[in-house]
């Protein structure tokens, strides 16, 4: 998984992180409990930090009662006087800009760890899917907010989400793990993918009317009106093994298909928009209807890929109030070689934080994946995309 994160402009970093084999204590739940355990020492490391500033302050001290040259008041033992006091104030100063930086390090340690947990990293490989993912905050210092994915292997195929939480931030982050926990036992256990959309709005709703609950305690046992204007834009994607596409789209923008054969002037053919219809309303604030319309966005051959974002990505402006042009950077990044998740990824996300100049002003969130299984000897042409019962 490529990590990016916002920061200042110009100071962008790409970090790239490689899942290894497993061993004992590995894992986000693993590094979770190792940075608790790590905090949980922090007082004792502050009553042992006063031990350097007492020293300092007792130096001083001594210094102007005991020191002959603190006594006089001629010009030479007020410059001894003034270096002493400057050396000692410069000492407190630096000893507590470095206690402050472990600390944020050790904050930064565990957010990254719980960060780790609720949007896991994911594999690089799931199903015969090349898959890569990142994810980029609109608050600076933060790592995660209010944009959500999610890829998991089933018996009924490839099943993903991609989703936007109104708001961004820390806010949105109890709504992100309500809808994301509820997608990864759905994905399993309902057969189809109306089944599974059903579940995540129960459970957004059931989140919802818990927060209520906690911001409006006289609000009774089951507030009328849970929490105002939330609501969640979800895409739910469904990859079978014959590479058939299905898609429920609540709000979300559309993926875009990444080319996958070279073309006869040696490109490898057009970035086009995934479009099947208009896209049902998100969830939260109107209930779902009683039948969903499937749709078939058709077959995802071979060495063919998807990319899926949050609106943050087209939305982002420069300082002249330019929009990203997405499309364009897409058919770039495809433009020479196969359209390679990890490079389609960096290549897309740098353009945007270059764009933006490292501050989005919504959190963006990119998965890119594409179909390495094996090809069939005879392929089927691409049937146009049609709703499908669910």
């Amino acid at each position: 998984m490529i990590r990016i994160k916002a920061g200042a402009p110009g100071r962008v970093r790409l970090r790239t992180r490689a899942r290894g084999p497993a061993r004992t204590g590995a894992g986000p739940r693993g590094d979770l409990d190792r940075s608790v355990r790590r905090a949980d020492r922090t007082p004792l490391r502050r009553a042992l930090g006063l031990g350097l500033p007492t020293v300092w302050g007792a130096i001083a001290i001594s210094y102007r009662m005991t020191c002959p040259l603190g006594e006089q008041d001629g010009l030479a033992p007020r410059m001894v006087s003034s270096a002493v006091f400057f050396v000692v104030g410069t000492g407190l100063i630096l000893h507590v800009r470095w206690t402050l930086l472990r600390e944020l390090r050790q904050v930064r340690e565990v957010a990254g760890a719980a960060q780790n947990v609720l949007l896991r990293p994911l594999p690089p490989r799931i199903d015969g899917l090349n898959v890569a993912a990142a994810q980029v905050s609109a608050d600076r210092g933060a790592n995660i907010g209010g944009d959500l994915y999610e890829v998991i292997a089933t018996e009924h195929g490839v099943r993903i989400v991609m989703g936007d939480v109104r708001g961004h931030g820390l806010g949105a982050l109890g709504t992100v793990a309500a809808v994301l926990g509820s997608f990864r036992e759905a994905a399993h256990d309902e057969p189809s993918l109306g089944r599974v959309l059903g579940r995540l709005e129960r459970a957004l709703a059931r989140h919802l009317r818990e927060r209520a609950k906690a911001e409006h305690p006289a609000a009774g046992p089951d507030p009328e009106s849970p929490v105002a204007e939330e609501f969640v834009t979800v895409l739910l994607l469904e990859i079978r093994r014959d590479g058939e596409v299905y898609a429920l789209n609540c709000g979300h923008p559309w993926p875009y298909l990444l080319p996958g054969q070279a073309d006869p002037d040696g490109g490898h053919g057009r970035v086009e928009r995934l479009s099947a219809g208009e896209p049902l309303p998100p969830l939260g604030p109107f209930p779902l209807p009683a039948e969903l319309p499937l749709v078939h966005c058709g077959q995802l051959l071979p060495g063919e890929g998807l990319f899926l974002h949050t609106d943050g990505v087209e939305d982002a402006r420069d300082g002249h109030g330019r929009f990203f042009p997405l499309p364009s950077a897409l058919s770039e990044a495809v433009r020479i070689r196969p359209a390679a998740p990890q490079f389609v990824l960096h290549a897309v996300l740098t353009g945007l934080l270059r764009h933006t100049r490292g501050r989005p002003a919504d959190d963006v969130a990119v998965l890119v994946l594409r179909n390495d299984r094996p090809r069939t000897p005879v392929q089927q042409e691409r049937p146009v995309a049609q709703h499908a019962p669910r």
